[in-house]
């Protein structure tokens, strides 16, 4: 199995730049074309979140869309796939920052009770403990 870097997901969703574009689009058709599955780390998924939301500065609901739209790909296998589709949820409800949230249900979804933090922010949702 193979794995996406955060640079192939951003082109891949962007199409930013041409040739990396089509390149990424063919990967995906030819991993569609031999039944190959390209594995997709939670980190990817955090760091693909940030670059839409901080540096192309795409709306919230695009990004939770085509975060949601990737996970419906066949050819993507998602690390901790539940805490993923959890986030979406979460942050269709909530205007907390994304990244805190994908956070918050990636611990959840490995068994912890809580995240602490010192994000006063972040602490308004139910899984932060703000660290006094």
């Amino acid at each position: 199995m193979r794995a996406l870097d955060t640079n192939a997901l951003v082109r891949f969703l962007l199409k930013d730049d041409e040739r990396q574009a089509e390149t990424i689009y063919r990967i995906f058709k030819q991993a569609e074309s031999d039944k190959e599955v390209l594995f997709v780390p939670l980190l990817v998924v955090l760091e693909t979140v940030w670059v839409l939301d901080s540096v192309y500065v795409i709306p919230r609901q695009e990004i939770i869309d085509s975060i949601n739209e990737l996970l419906l790909m066949p050819i993507l296998e998602f690390e901790k796939q539940p805490a993923i589709q959890s986030f979406i949820s979460s942050a269709r409800e909530t205007k907390m920052d994304l990244s805190d949230l994908l956070i918050a249900h990636s611990a959840k979804f490995s068994g912890c009770e809580c995240v602490l933090t010192f994000d006063k922010r972040a602490s308004n949702f139910g899984l932060f403990e703000l660290l006094r």
